[in-house]
């Protein structure tokens, strides 16, 4: 059992906290690794605000980098030095999805079995089953992808959750070709990682959509080739407008909310593709006219984790970031320390970063 320090949201609604926390030795198939760096994403302030579960207290981090210390008995996919990011899609190889060649899709994906704790044996819930506000970790070990360990570690671990959602949902969800047409709607970490996506995948038009006017000159930076700002404009007429009057092939929605699903729905042209990827809290509702669903014939799609698989997309994309043609340092905007999580949802609220990354 290990003593380190890691981020709590202790109940919803409440300031996070930096606390004492105790990592288990690593069991059968399980892993321990140092954090070296971890990004604080918009799904960490879910936690926090209780719209994913109410399983409080809760560890928060999960886009995050580091080095594999120990390992438990049976793990061979990994060993200590090893430098690797942290996924929650450790796909077990034997579900219905698995079994029918889209592990992508794994629905019973592989978590640690041992709980990390407070120093009081109050037993934690690690976010996205990682928990990597903290020092030190305690994951399965299918959890850990190794990737070329000269790859920045607060750009690496990036790829643990906004960026590859956006990436993949323009790359493998949206399956996004050469000379497209691509609108994105919300121009934050992970509409621009759509954006950086389309442009890897070679559209020929990229549309950025959002309110901020600093966020569409980020876009820009990302790839886009044409920006709309959703106050000055009707997005759904400009995205018409700048497409012939058709529409675009694949429209992203990164925002997640009944309006601008909508948006992305009409925005699209005929048999073209809408990708939901922003994450829509509970309580939310969508009303469509069905004739308009089946008139307009195409494809209406989900995407979680921009249906990654981390073995062969990370190590891609990290080959990408080497070679300077994907700019993952682009979306670090701050470098911080573990006491300053709190401090930077409020700048994620005020749309002041795209990503604020703790540093150990």
């Amino acid at each position: 059992m290990q003593e380190v320090r890691g981020v709590i949201a202790r109940a919803k609604g409440a300031p996070v906290e930096v606390a004492t926390i105790l990592v288990p030795e690593p069991g059968p198939g399980e892993a321990v690794v140092r954090i070296q760096a971890c990004g604080v994403c918009h799904t960490d302030l879910h936690y926090r605000e209780g719209g994913i579960n109410d399983d409080f207290p809760f560890l928060l981090g999960h886009e995050a980098a580091g080095i594999v210390e120990t390992v438990g008995d049976g793990v061979t996919d990994v060993a200590p030095g090893d430098y690797v990011v942290l996924n929650w899609r450790a796909v077990c190889g034997d579900c219905r999805a698995c079994r029918r060649g889209r592990p992508w899709y794994c629905f019973a994906t592989h978590n640690a079995t041992q709980p990390m704790t407070l120093t009081d044996g109050t037993k934690l819930s690690p976010a996205l089953g990682i928990g990597a506000f903290v020092e030190k970790t305690l994951v399965h070990a299918g959890q850990c992808t190794k990737v070329d360990p000269a790859a920045r570690p607060a750009a690496a671990g990036l790829l643990g959750c906004g960026v590859m959602a956006g990436i993949g949902a323009a790359v493998n969800t949206g399956g996004v070709g050469r000379g497209d047409s691509v609108a994105v709607i919300g121009c934050g970490g992970v509409g621009d990682g759509a954006i950086a996506g389309a442009r890897l995948a070679g559209a020929a038009k990229i549309i950025a959509v959002d309110t901020d006017p600093r966020k569409l000159e980020w876009a820009r930076g990302f790839g886009a080739t044409h920006t709309v700002n959703a106050k000055e404009s009707d997005p759904v007429a400009a995205i018409q407008d700048l497409t012939g009057g058709f529409g675009a092939d694949v429209v992203i929605d990164a925002v997640g909310r009944p309006e601008t699903y909508k948006q992305a729905f009409y925005a699209r042209d005929l048999a073209g593709t809408v990708v939901l990827v922003g994450v829509p809290t509970p309580e939310m509702t969508l009303e469509l006219p069905l004739l308009d669903v089946f008139g307009r014939g195409g494809a209406l799609k989900s995407s979680w984790y921009g249906d990654c698989l981390p073995s062969r997309d990370f190590p891609l994309l990290i080959d990408l970031y080497q070679q300077g043609r994907l700019d993952l340092d682009a979306f670090v905007t701050e470098e911080i320390a573990l006491d300053g999580v709190e401090e930077a949802f409020t700048r994620m609220h005020s749309g002041d970063v795209l990503r604020s990354v703790v540093i150990f």
